[in-house]
């Protein structure tokens, strides 16, 4: 009995270590792998920042130069544009004014559809229906910016010269129309899917208490959804701001300093891609559209701070 049972015990072991051995092998190439995929994502977070950091440093290194010729003040506050003069002057209140009011305008009428039309898709529609108009509103995301400007020329221009008697439709509400059309497939796909990630179980927490679908939506999934909402419309803003064929056919490229929307005129953007043609490199004009992209830069750069901010904020009040 004792020698079967030795036998036995050996045998136990041998095909113990026989199946520990591959187990082993499994446990280290899953470990190896994902390691490789950890390297991988962080490579490409480290890729992100370097291509950001490259960016930054251009713009310093072409841009800060005209500051010497033109105090920042001046360059911000100044409304005459006349770099071919002697010697040339750049104030760049115009531009800056005219994004800003592009922007709003884009901002008021994407943001308050794109959110609605997301709620109805996710909470409201039906699956069929769902598959059907999601793919459609998306496909505007694929329209080039020139098709768009040309669309804006043509139809939305008179349009707009029509219902508020203008002396010319190229202004910066046609244009901050057509930036809506633009920001909307990010806002619509963006929130939806932020919608959609709400737990169903706070849906039914809230028709249980009698909620109705409305306050259920308005008091249980938006602020649930904040986040993805949140990156949604800075998304769509971060459009807005930083388009330029579009802007450059349809706003009016007016040199004035706007002030009401229906007025031509003329945004960064569209500024640095009309002029950029015509400046000498290294001349002053070349570093003061330079100079323009670097407060863009800065710009983009403390939207998503005050996002972030809000985000925060937000998180503090549901956690407490």
């Amino acid at each position: 009995m004792s020698a079967g049972s030795d036998s036995c015990r050996a045998v136990m072991g041998t095909v113990t270590m026989a199946v520990s051995i591959p187990e082993r092998g499994m446990k280290r190439r899953f470990r190896l792998r994902e390691k490789s995929i950890e390297s991988f994502i962080f490579l490409n977070g480290m890729l992100a920042i370097v291509v950001l950091l490259g960016v930054l440093v251009l713009l310093l290194r072409e841009g800060l130069p005209v500051f010497w010729h033109t105090p920042p003040w001046e360059f911000l506050t100044g409304t005459r544009w006349y770099p071919v003069s002697d010697p040339p002057t750049f104030g760049i209140l115009p531009f800056f004014v005219s994004t800003l009011w592009i922007t709003l305008v884009a901002t008021a009428i994407a943001v308050p559809v794109g959110v609605g039309c997301a709620a109805y898709l996710a909470e409201v529609a039906s699956s069929k229906l769902r598959e059907t108009v999601k793919p459609i509103v998306e496909l505007l995301a694929g329209i080039p910016s020139v098709v768009m400007g040309f669309i804006g020329l043509m139809l939305l221009s008179p349009l707009v010269q029509s219902a508020f008697n203008l002396d010319t439709g190229l202004s910066g509400l046609t244009a901050g129309i057509m930036l809506s059309m633009m920001s909307l497939p990010i806002i619509v796909s963006v929130s939806e899917d932020a919608l959609r990630a709400v737990p169903e179980e706070f849906r039914q927490a809230s028709y249980a208490l009698g909620a109705t679908r409305w306050q259920t939506i308005r008091h249980v999934c938006l602020p649930g959804a904040l986040s993805g909402i949140t990156a949604a419309v800075m998304l769509g803003v971060g459009r807005a701001v930083g388009e330029t064929m579009t802007v450059l056919m349809v706003a009016g490229g007016a040199l004035a300093v706007p002030w009401a929307p229906t007025e031509p005129m003329m945004p960064m953007t569209a500024a640095i891609a009309s002029g950029i043609g015509n400046a000498v490199r290294g001349g002053f004009q070349y570093q003061a559209l330079f100079a323009i992209g670097l407060i863009l830069f800065v710009m983009t750069l403390a939207v998503n701070l005050i996002a972030d901010r809000v985000l925060e904020r937000q998180k503090r009040k549901f956690a407490g």
